[in-house]
């Protein structure tokens, strides 16, 4: 007996909801989420360390290039502004 042409999409419709819904979740959004600390948490953690948040604007050629050399700095874009605000303020 064949099948209709109707009845062989929604097995395959069937057949693709069932392999989306077997998918593994995410780290991002699983266990390891949780792992990170909120918004608040990580406020206590930087004030814990004496960090003090800092903001101020920038022209957008200059961002990109700090942007560019944090990429290759191991502390990231906060310890390389930190290190320049040093030496240029010394």
């Amino acid at each position: 007996m064949s099948m209709k042409k109707t009845d062989l999409e929604r097995l395959a419709g069937l057949k693709l909801d069932s392999a989306m819904r077997g998918k593994a979740t995410p780290g991002r959004f699983g266990q390891a989420a949780a792992a990170l600390p909120d918004r608040k948490a990580q406020r206590k953690l930087d004030a814990a360390a004496g960090l003090v948040p800092f903001a101020c604007k920038l022209p957008a050629e200059l961002t990109e290039r700090l942007r560019e050399r944090a990429a290759g700095h191991e502390g990231g874009i906060n310890a390389l502004v930190a290190e320049l605000l040093t030496k240029g303020l010394a």
